[in-house]
């Protein structure tokens, strides 16, 4: 290291505190995105406090905000060790572009349709719209008939089955039963269970992981009753702290990460 500094940014002070106690270096640490500088090949990160910024070595980013992509960006631009990498998050953080990406290289690919801002469809089945970049289970919308759209929006049939995530992180491999009180599923609810992997979905999975070049990966899936399966999204900074066999795994990850970088 040449700076013996590191940036953590966007994790919760419970996760910071785990990778204080497993690194002796500097660390920045923000719960939201920080200013940054990039120049003559050095990432500056503002300072926690005070006025300034400081040169780090690495980054380890984990977090979605509502303006980040230029931040990613500026990351990817620097193109300096960050956990995960900035390639794979920037390609991942906008929901409609990386659908398509994933849906040119998934054998689990469904056709998809699109819909503008104040357009109508009208449709004799149930469809889903999904719109916005927040990858948490919200603005979706499932109609059948008529239907104006307040957002530009991708257009999926509904498929009824059961929704399961195939999470990615650090050489290892979780599928989780999504659950939920309504046809929307996600991590959240108590019931929520690991289950038995499905080899299919996870060669699906790393297959995306690698063709988009990412470093951790959640991807989402409905198993219809006949056995079809469908990808439905990309999550580029899945939930990590919903199971604690996870957050840990993923803590010693990014603490393993950064030892193996000390010496880059």
């Amino acid at each position: 290291m040449k700076y013996n500094r590191i940036a953590v940014i966007g994790l919760h002070e419970e996760e910071y505190q785990y990778i204080r106690e497993h690194f002796e270096g500097l660390i920045i640490w923000h719960q939201s995105v920080p200013k940054i500088k990039v120049l003559d090949g050095i990432l500056y990160v503002e300072k926690p406090q005070g006025v300034g910024m400081l040169p780090v070595d690495k980054v380890i980013y984990h977090g979605i905000f509502e303006n980040d992509l230029d931040f990613i960006s500026g990351l990817a631009l620097w193109n300096g060790p960050c956990f995960p990498n900035a390639y794979g998050m920037m390609e991942c953080r906008l929901k409609i572009p990386c659908l398509v990406k994933a849906m040119k290289f998934s054998e689990f690919s469904s056709p998809r349709g699109f819909i503008s801002e104040g357009a109508y469809v009208k449709t004799d089945t149930e469809h889903v719209a999904k719109w916005g970049n927040w990858h948490c289970g919200e603005n979706k919308h499932k109609f059948s008939g008529s239907w104006e759209s307040t957002e530009d929006a991708v257009l999926e049939p509904y498929f009824e089955g059961e929704a399961v995530r195939i999470l990615h992180i650090g050489g290892k491999s979780w599928q989780i039963k999504l659950e939920g009180e309504t046809w929307l599923k996600s991590i959240h609810p108590a019931q929520v269970r690991f289950m038995d992997i499905d080899e299919g979905l996870l060669r699906d999975t790393l297959n995306l992981k690698e063709r988009i070049g990412m470093d951790l990966i959640a991807n989402d899936y409905i198993v219809c009753g006949d056995g079809t399966r469908h990808l439905l999204e990309i999550n580029h900074i899945p939930n990590i702290t919903r199971f604690e066999e996870i957050r840990l795994h993923f803590l010693d990850t990014v603490v393993s990460w950064i030892h193996e970088e000390e010496g880059g």
